[in-house]
């Protein structure tokens, strides 16, 4: 009974602890971004800070966990990180620790510290991803002759290595590569990019 009490108490403590990271940037695309993590790799996505229906993803465990040890190596966003340099503008960027009813938060527009560099990119390819997913699907939907490029940006992305949570785009690819009315090179990349996405997937 006390080792199911101990195993509650320490997942309530995991699903407790998140990572919150925000970029202002008016006049870029997106203008706004809020990006939500729990220690347990639910990530809600959103581009504007009223939005009633934010995307969700579910992050597999290594990502999750590299984006974390880089807040424990930032002590949770507990000292300064704003490298104070004049630099051209590149958004105001916040990241913040909440745990419970506790938080702490470090803003800056530049660093140079290595590990928030590190941590911005993990955020950068997660809003190129969900935008990708959001675009793919829009134009899937309205535009299905744009449906082969957007594909095309998807591979480029996935071959760079920018792509977060690949296995949220199987869904959207297996339609493009069922649909006859589509060009055949657009259904031959999005089913390979489909196989590799679900192979990556089932091995974590």
């Amino acid at each position: 009974m006390k080792t199911l009490l101990l195993l509650a108490v320490l997942v309530g403590t995991a699903s407790a602890q998140k990572i919150v990271y925000t970029k202002v940037f008016p006049g870029s695309t997106p203008a706004y971004v809020k990006i939500t993590i729990t220690q347990a790799g639910a990530l809600t996505y959103q581009e504007a800070a009223d939005e009633s229906e934010p995307d969700t993803v579910q992050l597999d465990t290594a990502t999750t966990s590299a984006i974390f040890d880089l807040a424990v190596k930032l002590d949770h966003f507990k000292t300064k990180i704003e490298s104070g340099l004049k630099v051209a503008k590149t958004g105001d960027k916040t990241y913040r620790w909440e745990e419970g009813s506790s938080a702490t938060e470090a803003k800056y527009n530049h660093t140079n510290d290595e590990n928030a560099r590190l941590l911005q990119d993990w955020f950068e390819h997660i809003t190129e991803s969900q935008r990708l997913r959001a675009d793919l699907e829009r134009t899937y939907k309205y535009d299905r002759l744009g449906v082969n490029e957007m594909v095309e940006r998807l591979d480029a992305a996935w071959q760079k290595q920018r792509i977060v949570a690949p296995g949220q785009f199987i869904t959207i690819l297996d339609r493009i590569a069922k649909n006859e009315s589509l060009l055949n090179m657009a259904r031959d990349r999005a089913a390979d990019l489909s196989d590799a996405f679900k192979a990556l997937t089932k091995a974590q």
